[in-house]
């Protein structure tokens, strides 16, 4: 064989194994692969240092326009994913190169006709999932579908019931792995239930019909205690612990709220939890009887909760419920007490009832859950639980060294140790308008991203100092990512890339 020939083969050869180990790239140690990255607890296992001072023109390693947006990045094998609406029906995912910022790929789908949703949510509210082979996209009209992380190609796809929701905020659920699961949760109006896929496959390994629920919006986390694991979903009322090879319900603590929007976080088998939410019938004549389309009597009927939701047929399955078991007098209207019994389950009565609720805006709590019980362990497994004023609705809690950090609408922070929850800094004002961003860090620094588009950087330190306040000119509803000596933040239309010392 001539030499050039040889060369020319061995070069085929190089590369041909080089493009294999690109397709074949090994999961990091510091990826991002679901909401609120490793264990949803939103603290990056890399030690990379990360950027205390950033803007559209400081720090920048790269960025990239991606629709409109809602939904997080996640980052896994050096590849990141996040959707956007490029649309008004249609749904985009994207790939690109976590390092460069050069697109991989990218997917479009047409969505069909979407309902009306909160100014603040988007339709693409989805954060997705990825491991090194596959990432995992969840869209209301679509379902759940994996697609090869190197190519973008249909691995597989499942159709889901699209969810239902009368107060028009919208689905904001995100799909999460564990081990060889895909979990995803969706508490809505009509049909809440938690999924388990297998991963590889899509196939359903088990499902927990979740009808004693109202709408949450809490990710399932999974808590290690006694030598187990439990998969753990906070919603209407209760706290549940599911066993990971069944889905059965090993464990249940009666003791939260009518409704959840943040997520646990789970430390040395120990579940943390922040709370906030309003009694549901102050709920329904605020959002229905009192709205444009509503009447204004004090009572709730079918015509007034139809007019409420627009031309989106309500349906039939959701009246029968919710009038059948509220309606007591049959009169064909909910009100007082009746609008407690028909949206909330008889055997999960959450939050406080009508009659109590005066003119009381929410009630709001911090806990701590011991976890690896069985059945009810409401008076055994409940460590502490404190009322505070300090709670935000949608913004999951921070727990770091001991320590629980909350920040609410305002910029307010507060924390509270974690062994009795007892607060241990007065509020204290870092930031300025809405929050719906939970916080994440790493390198010892904790990011507080507001919807007006500052992110504040404090010291993770029992001081917590402020080191910085950024200001990206874009509101930001997403949790940033953190991987690779990179922060990603998702802002409205844009994703961008800040690393410490990053070329101008």
């Amino acid at each position: 064989m001539h030499r050039s020939q040889r060369v020319a083969i061995l070069g085929c050869l190089t590369w041909l194994i080089i493009a294999q180990a690109s397709a074949m790239a090994p999961a990091r140690a510091d990826d991002w692969p679901h909401f609120r990255g490793p264990q949803s607890s939103g603290i990056s296992a890399g030690d990379k240092p990360l950027p205390v001072s950033f803007s559209p023109t400081e720090n920048v390693r790269w960025s990239a326009e991606v629709g409109d947006g809602v939904g997080g990045a996640v980052v896994a094998a050096g590849r990141i994913f996040v959707s956007g609406m490029t649309g008004p029906e249609q749904v985009s995912l994207f790939a690109f190169d976590a390092a460069t910022g050069k697109k991989l790929w990218s997917r479009q789908w047409e969505t069909g006709r979407l309902p009306e949703v909160h100014r603040t949510n988007s339709h693409a509210s989805a954060t997705p999932a990825a491991d090194a082979e596959r990432v995992f996209f969840y869209f209301t009209t679509l379902g759940m579908q994996a697609l090869d992380a190197r190519t973008g190609k249909d691995v597989w796809r499942q159709k889901l019931p699209e969810p239902f929701f009368v107060f028009k905020w919208g689905a904001g659920m995100s799909p999460v792995l564990h081990r060889d699961l895909l979990l995803f949760c969706q508490d809505d109006d009509l049909n809440p239930a938690l999924y388990a896929f297998d991963k590889a496959t899509g196939k359903l390994r088990w499902k927990d019909d979740r009808l004693d629920m109202a709408v949450n919006y809490s990710h399932p986390v999974v808590c290690t205690a006694n030598g187990r694991e439990d998969i753990v979903v906070a919603g209407t009322g209760m706290l549940i612990g599911y066993d990971p090879a069944s889905g059965r319900r090993r464990w249940f603590a009666k003791t939260l709220l009518r409704n959840i929007k943040t997520t646990p976080v789970c430390v040395d088998g120990v579940i943390y939890i922040s709370v906030q939410s309003g009694g549901i019938a102050n709920q329904w004549l605020a959002s229905v009887d009192q709205a444009e389309t509503g009447n204004h009597d004090g009572k709730v009927d079918k015509a007034e909760i139809q007019a409420f939701v627009g031309e989106v047929p309500i349906p039939s399955a959701f009246f029968e419920r919710t009038f059948g078991r509220g309606d007591l007098n049959k009169d064909g209207f909910l009100e007082g007490r009746e609008l407690d019994l028909a949206f909330l389950h008889p055997d999960n009565f959450a939050g406080v009832p009508f009659t109590e609720l005066g003119d009381s805006a929410a009630e709001q709590f911090i806990l701590a859950v011991k976890g690896g019980g069985e059945g009810d362990v409401t008076k055994t497994h409940v460590l502490w639980k404190h009322p505070t004023k300090h709670t935000d609705h949608i913004v999951s809690p921070f727990i770091s060294d001991g320590r629980m950090l909350l920040i609410k609408d305002g910029g307010i922070t507060t924390v509270f140790e974690t062994k009795q929850g007892q607060p241990v800094q007065a509020a204290k004002r870092v930031g300025s308008g809405g929050y719906f961003a939970s916080p994440v860090a790493g390198d010892g620094k904790i990011y507080l991203a507001g919807e007006n588009g500052t992110v504040v950087v404090l010291d993770d330190s029992l001081e917590y100092r402020k080191l910085a306040s950024n200001d990206l000119s874009e509101a930001i509803i997403a949790t940033p990512a953190i991987a690779d000596g990179g922060l990603f933040i998702r802002t409205r239309t844009k994703l961008w890339r800040f690393d410490a010392g990053a070329a101008q």
